[in-house]
């Protein structure tokens, strides 16, 4: 009896040096393949560093382990606590020190497997050790698959804001098993929702309907349904990135675009000591772009309207009004003005004139707070 093997995505991402560009795969079952696609990503490599968190290492570490010793390598597992309050440089100092004792070698590899935190403080890990070895990111949560995961921006965070201590490191490869999905709690659905429909209103008003339109199959984590979205998305990033990989690009599409939501989401995420997850404040981010250029005149009137409709209708919040007044207000006000897309005093801020549209505007902190609370001032 035959058996017909899952059909996977080969997407790549493009960089100017050639021996910087990688594969992204896409699809279900991929994370038994983890072994597989880590030595063809770097044959030679010995010794592989397993970065996850205390969360995903119940679901899916001895799986990840099982994989990657069938192809003959020696793995240690190194387990962070989750959440976004490990990405602390002492942590990153703990992890490198960790990295020196399991033995790895300038020709090995570290693997993450786990969401954006766990993506972002391992990749900048393998960053920092000897100057910087191959990393493959196996990401394990929506928002991480169709984010984090891409890009090669690894970081964590300093007191004044988010990912304020990083680098560019491209992955070897990144690894999207969408199978993972099927246990991911709805909120965290939610979160990578978030992204997906910042690269909508970027890029694709298409795929933007069709979040919509398969809302309900979204969160019944119908597997077709999730494996193509996903892939559609991861796209769309990975044409953006492959354009302008190091966000050098002036250009309203270049990849500084990438950051529609992010300049008021981080702030929130800052300013609620990350209590509001980074997708949930990202879609606030959202609805505020889509509030700042209907005030600017960029955008029709009613824009705000239609954009909060499409972030509910996939369970996301929408209440930017309180991140605006009193000392949440205050908290977020602090928290703009150590933006990293700050340039003397304004702020590099992507606007939206309409879907697939987008703007980038010089702004400072007090044209943005009067632009998203005209009755109130500053």
């Amino acid at each position: 009896m035959s058996v017909t093997k899952p059909k996977h995505l080969m997407l790549s991402v493009r960089v100017p040096s050639e021996d910087l560009s990688y594969p992204i795969r896409v699809g279900d079952g991929l994370l038994d393949r983890l072994g597989e696609e880590v030595v063809a990503a770097q044959d030679g490599a010995k010794r592989i560093a397993l970065i996850t968190d205390d969360n995903v290492v119940k679901l899916y570490g001895d799986r990840a382990v099982a994989a990657l010793e069938a192809q003959g390598l020696a793995v240690s597992v190194h387990v962070l606590p989750a959440g976004e309050r490990t990405k602390t440089p002492e942590n990153l100092v703990a992890l490198v020190t960790e990295l020196v004792k399991a033995g790895l070698s300038r020709r090995d590899l570290v693997v993450t497997l786990g969401g954006g935190v766990v993506g972002d403080i391992g990749g900048l890990a393998a960053a920092m050790f000897m100057r910087g070895i191959g990393v493959v990111q196996c990401p394990t949560s929506l928002l991480a698959q169709v984010d984090a995961s891409v890009g090669g921006k690894v970081a964590v965070d300093l007191g004044p804001g988010k990912n304020l201590l990083g680098a560019f490191h491209f992955p070897a490869a990144v690894v999207i098993d969408t199978a993972v999905l099927s246990t991911l709690a709805a909120e965290e659905l939610a979160c990578g929702l978030g992204e997906m429909v910042k690269h909508g209103l970027l890029f694709d008003p298409e795929h933007l309907a069709d979040l919509t339109r398969n809302a309900d199959a979204i969160f019944a984590r119908e597997p077709k349904t999730l494996a193509r979205l996903v892939a559609h998305s991861v796209a769309l990033k990975a044409a953006c990135v492959s354009r302008d990989p190091l966000e050098r690009g002036s250009s309203g599409k270049g990849r500084v675009a990438l950051n529609l939501g992010h300049t008021i989401g981080h702030a929130i995420e800052h300013a609620s000591n990350y209590g509001v997850r980074h997708g949930e404040a990202v879609a606030i981010g959202i609805q505020a772009a889509a509030r700042l250029s209907e005030a600017r005149g960029l955008a029709a009137p009613g824009f705000e309207s239609r954009v909060r409709v499409m972030l509910e209708s996939l369970r996301l919040g929408t209440e930017l009004d309180m991140w605006l007044v009193g000392e949440r207000g205050a908290a977020v006000r602090r928290a703009l003005s150590h933006d990293k897309k700050r340039l003397g005093s304004k702020i590099t801020y992507i606007a939206l004139a309409d879907v697939g549209e987008p703007s980038t505007l010089s702004l400072s902190v007090d044209e943005i707070l009067r632009l998203l609370r005209p009755q109130s001032g500053d």
